[in-house]
């Protein structure tokens, strides 16, 4: 089993995000080989929540230039998760 914190790395807070929030969906920045019960699992024990679905995103990375170096930042995986009627996770 993973850890928890392996899995989850990260909660997204992007104007998309706050967008989604009265919706009662949050962004999070997952591992690329998780899978989406690993997910749902790992924020139900970081944020003591309970999780309704788990809707997951292969973001591509972007390239980007230095001067005359042309690189690309990393790909990494985003998961979109819905809570169940009256939970909510605080974010400030």
């Amino acid at each position: 089993m993973k850890n928890a914190h392996d899995v989850v790395k990260g909660m997204i807070r992007t104007e998309k995000g706050s967008a989604l929030m009265p919706l009662n969906k949050y962004l999070f920045w997952v591992g690329r080989g998780v899978n989406k019960i690993e997910i749902k699992k790992a924020v139900e024990d970081i944020y003591k929540v309970k999780v309704d679905s788990v809707n997951t995103v292969m973001m591509r990375g972007k390239l980007k230039r230095v001067r005359y170096a042309v690189g690309k930042t990393s790909d990494w995986k985003k998961a979109i998760v819905t809570l169940k009627e009256g939970n909510k996770i605080d974010v400030t």
